[in-house]
């Protein structure tokens, strides 16, 4: 008798029952806190115990609109009622006014819809290096693209080999070439890259996995002025930072810059369904034609429908406004943690990364710690914790937040 057949027989009840199950027939590619969801609304989940947490990831951003937001779930119900998949080959009626309602809220002309974020940063490549030798002139084959250290664009094959993650990189290779490393923040690095075959420069504005962090003053405004200088197209990866997480629609925008492509996804499907996009001028985007680059689900009528329900949400500007306001309370109240556990704090809107004290312990037991009080959060590269809650959060849910952090550091320190 296989272990599934006697939990089909007994029943799956508990946390552990699923735990033991998920753990004998699910890859461990992950490792998850020991917390078993069946329930979410708002900022608030469920677990299959009737105990409450309070979520402060998001699920990386994908839920920045609360879970299960009334407007996108009706957008969803209305279409699967409808059509739901076509693919490419034919016209459906959600495909057009999607691309046209993303493209006018970011300010571009062009939008090519795909499904995961990944799926977007291989997109971006893929037109990056069409641009170069199509329009730029580059010769065949050697096309390069300058990204930065510590970032993280997703982990097919091609954005790994040039990652520095050892965990997202080792014993994957062999390696996709055509990119250089150099290091987030310094111009010069980046400008001493860039030579007459490369094609774009791909970054993070903020980078989301590395810990929240930002560019320092200018970086950005550089990036930009040396891709314009150089004929070079800066590909600006927003999957994480972008609509309405970092205080404005793009986190672009708090540097005032531009760039020459928009890399979109999680929040894009308001946590219901996978959406992604390219978001492009013609220039750019128009270097595709038919045939060279696709997806059977990529802009599919219930994709669209969902995109159209975060778009609408977005062009109200409620969602920025609650980010921006709602992220200095959570700064004011992580700066007040500092040299009690937390050693650093790197913030922009609702969005933050903190460093703990390596004499007290781990981001990860941080985390644990959290759980018992009743509140979701993920580390990243051992020291550094995350917190991303809905936008959708209310104040005083904050501040519990808060508090559980600071009583969770507390009971590490406790021992």
């Amino acid at each position: 008798m296989t272990l599934y057949t006697e939990y089909t027989a007994a029943g799956v009840r508990t946390a552990a029952d699923h735990i033991q199950l998920a753990e004998a027939y699910g890859a461990a590619n992950y490792a998850p806190l020991p917390v078993v969801i069946a329930e979410a609304e708002g900022s608030w989940v469920t677990d299959v115990a009737g105990h409450r947490y309070l979520d402060c990831l998001s699920a990386y951003s994908a839920v920045n609109f609360g879970h299960g937001n009334p407007r996108i779930l009706a957008a969803a119900r209305a279409q699967l009622d409808r059509v739901t998949l076509t693919s490419r080959a034919f016209h459906h009626d959600q495909f057009g006014p999607f691309c046209a309602e993303l493209a006018e809220l970011v300010g571009k002309q062009m939008v090519l819809p795909m499904n995961t974020g990944a799926e977007a940063v291989e997109t971006g490549i893929k037109v990056a290096r069409k641009w170069g030798y199509r329009v730029k002139g580059v010769p065949a084959g050697m096309a390069n693209i300058v990204v930065a250290d510590h970032n993280f664009h997703g982990r097919t094959t091609t954005v790994i080999s040039f990652s520095d993650d050892p965990d997202a990189r080792a014993d994957f290779g062999p390696y996709t070439p055509g990119f250089r490393q150099v290091p987030f923040g310094d111009a010069a690095a980046l400008a001493a890259a860039v030579d007459d075959n490369t094609v774009a420069v791909l970054l993070e504005p903020v980078q989301g996995e590395a810990g929240v962090i930002l560019p320092p003053p200018g970086y950005l405004a550089r990036v930009r002025e040396l891709c314009t200088e150089r004929n070079v197209l800066f590909i600006a990866d927003e999957v994480q930072a972008g609509l309405a997480r970092t205080g404005r629609t793009l986190a672009c925008e708090h540097f005032g810059v531009v760039p020459d492509m928009y890399l979109l996804g999680k929040a894009l499907g308001g946590g219901v369904v996978p959406v992604s996009a390219v978001v492009a001028d013609a220039d750019v985007l128009g270097v595709l034609r038919p045939g060279q680059h696709g997806s059977t689900f990529g802009g599919n009528p219930l994709a669209c429908a969902v995109g159209r329900a975060v778009v609408g949400l977005l062009a109200t500007g409620e969602y920025q406004e609650r980010a921006r306001v709602l992220g200095e309370q959570l700064r004011a109240g992580l700066d007040s943690l500092v040299g009690h556990g937390v050693t650093e704090v790197r913030s922009l809107g609702l969005w933050a990364g903190l460093d703990i004290d390596p004499a007290l312990g781990t981001g990860r037991a941080v985390c644990e710690r959290l759980l018992a009080h009743g509140v979701l959060a993920k580390d990243t590269h051992g020291q550094t914790l995350r917190l991303g809650p809905p936008l959708v959060i209310e104040p005083a849910e904050l501040d519990l937040a808060l508090d559980a952090l600071r009583a969770s550091l507390g009971d590490l320190a406790a021992g």
